[in-house]
C-alpha cells in the first residue's frame, strides 16, 4: 500500500533524569542520548517497516542535522520526493527531559517543518496513495500548514477519496487548543490520546468530549490512553481496547504515539476492523517503548502477529 504522510522530522536531544530540574539548577542525567525524531519521521518510518511504499513530505535545514534527523528515513526506504530544504532555517531539534515515573518536559523548535512550501505540493502524489496521514504540527502555522491543508483538500477531492488520517499532538493542541476542531473533524480517523481530547473540547470527561465530537461529525475517534490500552468511538459504538504488555522494559516513551498511529493506520488499510486495528497498535506503541528514541525498535509484521493474539487470550 502506499501512504502519504506530512509532519515533522527533527534531532531529538534525550535525557533521562531521577528529578526535573528546578529553575537555576544543574543535574546529571541517568542517561543522554541524540537520535532522529519528529512525529512524520516516525509515522513514516514504521509504516516503511510494516513493508509499505511511503512518501514523506517534510522540511529540513540546509545544515549538517538535516542528515542526521533523515537518518532512519533512509535507512527504512522512505521515499524522500517531498522532503524540502530551507536555506534559512534550520532543521528543527527537540529537547525533552523526562523522569522514570512519567514526569516529560520539552523544548521543540518548529524552525524549518515550518517552511514546507505548498507550491511544491504534487498533486498526483497524494491521489494516488492509499491514505493520507498527518500529524497535527503540521497544521499549526506558516506555509507548512497551507501545505497540509491543500493536502487534505486533494485526498478529499480525488476521483477515489484518499482516507484522511489525523493525529494530534500535546504540543500543538496546547499551542492551538480548540483552534484544531475544524481540522481534526475533517478526518476519516482522529487519533489522539486523553489529554488532547479533552484540551480540543475544552471538556473534563473523555466521554463529554467524545459526545461533543460526535454532535460535531466525526465518525471514527481513537483515544490513547496510557496503561490502559485505547478507546475506539464511532456513532453506534464505544470499546476500550485493553493494552499489550511489552516484551522487555519499558525505557522511553518518545514517539510511541506515533507508532500507535502508523501501526493504526497499516491495520486499518490491511483489513482490520476498529477494535482490531486498535489492538495492534497498542501493542506497536509499547514495543517502541521498549528502545531509547522514537524510531529505535523497528516494528515489523512479525512482532505485530506475535503480540497480537497474545492480546486477544485474555
Amino acid at each position: 500500500m502506499k501512504f502519504y504522510v506530512i509532519g515533522d522530522v527533527t534531532v531529538d536531544h534525550l535525557y533521562h533524569l531521577n528529578k526535573l530540574p528546578r529553575p537555576g539548577e544543574e543535574v546529571t542525567p541517568l542517561r543522554a542520548s541524540m537520535k532522529p525524531g519528529g512525529a512524520g519521521g516516525t509515522i513514516a518510518v514504521t509504516l516503511a517497516r510494516l513493508g509499505h511504499t511511503v512518501t514523506l513530505a517534510a522540511c529540513v535545514g540546509d545544515d549538517p542535522f538535516a542528515d542526521y534527523a533523515l537518518g532512519r528515513v533512509r535507512e527504512s526506504g522512505v521515499g524522500e520526493a517531498a522532503i524540502q530544504r530551507s536555506a534559512s532555517h534550520l532543521t528543527s531539534t527537540i529537547t525533552l527531559m523526562q523522569t522514570a515515573d512519567g514526569q516529560r518536559t520539552m523544548i521543540s523548535d518548529g524552525a524549518a517543518n515550518r517552511q514546507l512550501d505548498p507550491s511544491k505540493l504534487k498533486k498526483k502524489d497524494v491521489e494516488v496513495s492509499d491514505a493520507l496521514i498527518v500529524n497535527a504540527y503540521s497544521l499549526i502555522e506558516g506555509p507548512q500548514r497551507e501545505f497540509t491543508l491543500q493536502a487534505i483538500g486533494i485526498a478529499r477531492n480525488a476521483k477515489k477519496p484518499v482516507p484522511v488520517f489525523i493525529d494530534l499532538g500535546t504540543g500543538a493542541v496546547n499551542k492551538v487548543g480548540t483552534g484544531l476542531r475544524e481540522e481534526a473533524l475533517n478526518s476519516d480517523y482522529l487519533t489522539l490520546n486523553q489529554h488532547e481530547l479533552q484540551a480540543l473540547t475544552s471538556t473534563r470527561s473523555i466521554s463529554a468530549a467524545l459526545k461533543q465530537l460526535g454532535e460535531a461529525g466525526a465518525q471514527k475517534v481513537v483515544v490513547k490512553v496510557g496503561k490502559m490500552g485505547s478507546i475506539i468511538w464511532t456513532p453506534t459504538e464505544t470499546e476500550l481496547v485493553d493494552a499489550v504488555p511489552p516484551e522487555g522494559a519499558v525505557v522511553d516513551s518518545t514517539g510511541a504515539g506515533d507508532t500507535f498511529t502508523a501501526t493504526f493506520a497499516h491495520a486499518i488499510l490491511s483489513g482490520g476492523s476498529m477494535a482490531e486495528s486498535a489492538r495492534a497498535a497498542n501493542a506497536a506503541g509499547a514495543l517502541a517503548a521498549t528502545g531509547f528514541g522514537a524510531q529505535e525498535h523497528p516494528i515489523t509484521t512479525a512482532d505485530l502477529a506475535v503480540a497480537v493474539p497474545k492480546a486477544r487470550k485474555k
